[in-house]
């Protein structure tokens, strides 16, 4: 018996294999849509809003599929959550999408995601694909991402 406490785990470990270098089809795929305040792109309130959109969820008994979280920075002081769920949620705005999207996952700190986006515009460019709209999935919460050793961001985006 360990003396030792294991601290109890919020996100799922991420295995990055299926987001890799992917396309996905999507027809009306099912999200609840809510928005973080964010000050130069740094979220201000993101742990306030998953909170509040997991509860939601739960009261409806409802999935969330693959644990897929998609953020789109809008502005500079805002930032639209759209969180993956397998039914209607009530009392949340439910939102479909629908299109042919492109992933890819990277690895690392957050001040490398300008070096990200470069990379995955030449990636998409290379697969002969057009973005017409792109997100960002932070897999973890940072605690999680210290307790895994792993912080990875996987860009997904409408092409």
């Amino acid at each position: 018996m360990s003396s030792e406490i294991e601290s109890p785990e919020c996100c799922p470990r991420f295995d990055p294999t299926p987001w890799d270098g992917k396309v996905f089809e999507w027809n009306n795929k099912r999200f609840i849509k809510d928005t973080v305040s964010t000050q130069l792109y740094v979220p201000l309130n993101f742990a306030e809003v998953i909170i509040r959109m997991n509860e939601k969820v739960a009261r409806a008994g409802a999935e969330i599929p693959d644990w897929l979280c998609l953020s789109d920075h809008t502005s500079e002081s805002n930032m639209d959550l759209y969180l993956a769920v397998d039914r209607e949620v009530e009392g949340a705005e439910n939102v479909t999408l629908s299109g042919k999207f492109l992933s890819k996952v990277y690895e690392g700190d957050f001040e490398n995601t300008g070096e990200w986006c470069r990379d995955f515009e030449a990636y998409a460019k290379s697969q002969e694909l057009a973005i017409k709209k792109w997100y960002m999935w932070y897999t973890t919460c940072p605690e999680c991402a210290r307790k895994y050793g792993k912080n990875y961001v996987v860009i997904i985006a409408e092409v």
